[in-house]
């Protein structure tokens, strides 16, 4: 915990956004992206800052693992595959679904009693297949399933009421919105409704990125160490087979990734290195090569960066260009590469 109170809230204003990739098609530079990048050190000093840092933003689904730290610290049990499914926005696979019934199912509890938007799977393949199979959206298939069910047994374990677990005023988003606040170190600036039905809670790109790095650099067997070492361990199972967030926790070592709707992306490593990245039209294809060119800003191995460089562009069916991040993004490492 922090040994002092958070600092003020981050103002509300539109944001100063900066070009932060670039879409190049035969040389020519075809449109721009524009949004904001933090790159934090090992000590918590900013080392790159591009767009606006500072000012009051949705971290969408980014915020997950700080949920979850905060059910852990409500006495929330779960522990590896269960523990990441909290924190996750997961594809809508089989073992998504299983998991969440499991937690539901140690709660006493079934899918009736979830109160997130029904929905398709967010994966494409799999949602077409529900599609095919006739299914219709639900509860269990919404990719913050994980998360309400063990918003749930977290309430159940306190004795706190199921039906309004979602009210802002409810014992368990007053726990959240603390412990929001106790790890991006700084107030919350407004409180809204996720597409999820959840409440939400504006903080700051550097906030976020504090945040991050404050769950790897924590203690053993903290709640803030359990989230991310299960996270990490169990990638697939914080979002789904072939999603990219996994595939960039793979790539390297310690590394805690997550990303949230409307180009969020926040990625840790284990000596409080972090990046956070919020692209400022919501375009996914900018988020991972952004965070990549961050990472290695940050000091991480380009070579362990390669395959998140960017999307290629087509023309004829063969590749004309690609997403490439601005030149401010080149790496000029703040230390030795991880």
């Amino acid at each position: 915990m922090h040994s002092s109170p958070p600092a003020q809230a981050p103002p509300v204003r539109e944001p100063l956004h900066a070009p932060v990739a670039h879409v190049i098609r035969g040389a020519v530079i075809e449109g721009v992206h524009y949004g904001s990048v933090v790159v934090l050190g090992a000590d918590g000093h900013v080392g790159l800052r591009l767009g606006d840092i500072e000012a009051a933003f949705f971290p969408r689904s980014a915020l997950k693992p700080l949920q979850a730290v905060a059910m852990v610290r409500a006495g929330l049990p779960l522990d590896g595959g269960l523990l990441a499914l909290a924190a996750a926005s997961h594809s809508g696979e089989e073992r998504h679904l299983a998991g969440t019934r499991r937690i539901l199912e140690l709660a006493g509890l079934t899918e009736d009693d979830l109160r997130n938007v029904p929905d398709l799977p967010y994966d494409p393949a799999v949602r077409d297949a529900w599609v095919r199979e006739g299914r219709m959206p639900s509860r269990l298939a919404q990719n913050c399933s994980g998360k309400h069910a063990a918003m749930l047994r977290t309430c159940r374990l306190n004795g706190w009421s199921l039906e309004d677990y979602l009210d802002p005023a409810h014992p368990l988003q007053q726990v959240i919105a603390g412990t929001v606040e106790d790890l991006t170190g700084q107030r919350v600036a407004h409180v809204t409704v996720d597409g999820c039905g959840a409440p939400l809670f504006a903080v700051s790109l550097h906030g976020l990125a504090r945040a991050a790095a404050r769950l790897t650099t924590a203690a053993p067997g903290s709640p803030e160490a359990r989230v991310a070492g299960a996270m990490r361990e169990h990638a697939e199972m914080a979002s789904g087979s072939g999603r990219d967030v996994a595939a960039l926790m793979r790539a390297v070592p310690g590394l805690l990734a997550k990303d949230g709707f409307e180009g969020v992306q926040t990625a840790a490593l284990p000596d409080g290195r972090a990046v956070a990245v919020k692209i400022a039209d919501g375009a996914n294809r900018a988020r991972i090569p952004v965070a990549a060119a961050a990472l290695a800003r940050a000091g991480v191995d380009p070579a362990l960066l390669a395959g998140f460089a960017g999307e290629t562009l087509l023309g004829g069916g063969e590749p004309v260009g690609r997403v490439r991040p601005v030149r401010a993004l080149a790496p000029a490492p703040l230390t030795a590469r991880a």
